[in-house]
């Protein structure tokens, strides 16, 4: 039973090593005192960081954001995902070079998707401020992101673009390995769209979703890039998130000590949610 772990040994060491090793020094640096513009008073501070950390308002703030960027975010990306999975799941004319426009905004690099939506949401340059003021979305033309009530929807429009193309991947996958006679005993049946839908389609997409969303919200919780090159984290901390100011901290202000105990309060509540994620999934898949 143990040999094939011998074969796999040398894989696993270097792949934990890989893993373990910058993940021990990161949470080492969170217990200790690293500003570049102090030099002279790096040094153990054990968890004083931590204590800065729980009256951090700004903390607080980017943990605010980081929840209602990641819930929307997940929320719309996965809905519209869904509907494009059970849609390229059919046939008509056009399907190849509809599922080709589905999927390329997964291609497009991050920096270049968070440019251009700064570019659509200028109120000089860009249609979507002039669309929405003619819909009456907005009173008149201008830029949200300089809003601070309004400013965290704009990257989130952007990441649900970009991020639409992997549920649509990954649940049709799953949806074309649903066997095709479930279907035709339940249309045999009379089961009606909705009931074909709860009964059969939810069922069996189940594990695939928690899969899916527990990875989503991961990589989504830590998706720095586009706010960080749409709005910076402004105006007034209103898009920071706890990923952009862990680089602000870590490359502005040159405090890595305390950017490493943002990390690591960011990496025990995503390790806390994965951990919830698997055991639902483990149930469903009982289920």
């Amino acid at each position: 039973m143990i040999e094939p772990f011998f074969y796999l040994s040398p894989a696993i060491v270097l792949i934990g090593a890989v893993i373990m090793f910058p993940l021990i020094i990161g949470i080492s640096y969170s217990f200790q005192s690293i500003e570049l513009l102090k030099p002279f008073a790096s040094g153990w501070i054990g968890f004083e960081n931590y204590v800065d950390l729980w009256s951090d308002r700004k903390f607080w703030i980017a943990m605010e954001n980081t929840l209602f960027w990641t819930f929307w975010s997940i929320t719309f990306q996965f809905l519209l995902g869904l509907g494009l999975a059970m849609l390229l799941n059919t046939h008509f004319f056009g399907k190849k070079l509809f599922q080709a426009l589905v999927f390329l905004p997964w291609a497009v690099p991050t920096f270049l998707s968070a440019l251009t939506w700064a570019w659509l949401f200028n109120p000089v340059i860009g249609p979507l401020p002039h669309w929405m003021a003619a819909l009456g979305i907005l009173s008149e033309p201008y830029n949200i992101l300089g809003d601070p009530d309004l400013a965290m929807w704009g990257p989130i429009i952007a990441n649900v673009w970009f991020g639409v193309p992997f549920f649509a991947i990954t649940l049709l996958a799953a949806l074309q390995s649903i066997p095709g006679e479930l279907y035709e005993a339940a249309e045999v049946d009379g089961a009606s769209p909705w009931q074909t839908f709860t009964k059969i389609t939810l069922p069996f997409l189940a594990p695939m979703i928690a899969i899916t969303v527990m990875l989503r919200t991961i990589w989504i919780a830590n998706f720095a890039d586009l706010i960080f090159v749409m709005t910076g984290g402004g105006p007034a901390n209103s898009t920071q998130i706890l990923s952009t100011y862990i680089f602000t901290t870590a490359f502005r202000k040159l405090d890595f000590g305390y950017a490493s105990t943002i990390a690591v309060a960011l990496l025990v509540i995503l390790l806390i949610y994965a951990i919830i994620l698997l055991w639902l999934r483990k149930k469903l898949v009982k289920i």
